[in-house]
């Protein structure tokens, strides 16, 4: 856990240092000391700190949102990527740009609509055919509600050109832009989230083990994956509404962070954070230096980074369970 956190911070640091315009880390690293010019001092207070920050707390949403979300499925290719909810959060924002909503807040609200939404609707198709822990058919149901919302998000977008530009955003994925004021539109959902996951993360825990063993415990197992449901609701939601449908974090994050500590989720959920944060701003950051002056959408770079991964679990010769 120190070597984690030691590990985020230096992303941290090389998030403020780098981008994509003429203020290199020499001139960052000045303004960090408190020294350098105005135009350096402008870039790195308010363009690439606040970057920063909002991709500190969507990298610990996306990887605390993929490993809840795993243990409620008893699967481990259970990512919001891949099963439809970070891609019912984008439809639903684009619906909402379409009917002309304009408000940051709102946004936050529709996209944890949508993503719960859309939680639920691979969640029970998978277990009305009585094959909810099924890894294939879990990954399949959501692979075609994903396809068929970003299809649908491309077709809003071509009918809409006025909001083309927004829309595009939920679609690609990107920290560029991005203001403080929707990360604040985002805390008291963010801080509900963190109250419900203490209050579940315990149950969770003898769920792995089994539903006999955590209602012998006394433990509501049915209670505890709709509780854990809207927390990754809340999580995926609020951080598709800050950056886009980025794919792959909730996969690869959750999956090095049991391999380094165990199955417990609750030693998982607090290791996902720190490395999270790590994935997260090491993407970003290689997005703003590999074509400059422009960026690369950070969604290409974290499915880049994450699609190993996947290859990793699906060629285990034992598929891991949970």
């Amino acid at each position: 856990m120190p070597l984690a956190c030691a590990i985020a911070l230096l992303a941290c640091i090389a998030s403020l240092l780098w981008g994509a315009g003429p203020v290199g880390p020499v001139q960052a690293l000045k303004v960090l000391v408190g020294q350098g010019g105005e135009e350096a001092r402008f870039v790195v207070s308010e363009l690439r700190a606040p970057r920063s920050l909002i991709g500190i707390v969507v990298g610990m949403m996306l990887a605390c949102g993929g490993a809840l979300m795993q243990v409620v499925a008893r699967n481990p290719l259970a990512e919001p990527g891949l099963l439809g909810v970070s891609a019912g959060a984008s439809f639903a924002v684009a619906i909402a740009l379409l009917l002309g909503v304009q408000a940051a807040g709102m946004h936050v609200i529709v996209a944890q609509s949508g993503a719960l939404l859309g939680c639920l609707v691979v969640m029970s198709t998978v277990r009305a055919r009585g094959a909810g822990q099924d890894p294939v058919r879990l990954v399949l149901a959501g692979a075609a509600l994903s396809s068929l919302l970003v299809a649908l998000t491309s077709l809003v977008l071509l009918i809409d050109q006025r909001a083309a530009d927004e829309i595009r955003f939920w679609v690609v994925g990107s920290l560029a832009g991005r203001s403080l004021s929707a990360l604040y539109h985002c805390l008291p959902s963010l801080l509900l989230a963190v109250v419900l996951t203490l209050w579940v993360s315990r149950p969770l825990a003898a769920l792995v083990l089994g539903e006999q063993v955590a209602s012998g415990l006394g433990h509501r197992p049915e209670r505890v994956r709709q509780v854990t449901i809207l927390v990754v609701a809340l999580l995926v939601g609020a951080a598709t509404a800050l950056a886009g449908p980025v794919a792959f974090v909730g996969l690869a994050v959750p999956y090095v962070a049991r391999a380094l500590c165990g199955a417990d989720i609750r030693r998982t959920l607090w290791l996902c954070m720190p490395l999270g944060v790590t994935m997260l701003l090491t993407a970003d950051v290689i997005s703003r230096l590999v074509v400059p002056p422009s960026e690369l959408p950070l969604g290409v770079l974290t499915t880049l980074l994450g699609a190993p991964v996947l290859i990793a679990v699906v060629r285990a010769r034992r598929l891991p369970t949970l």
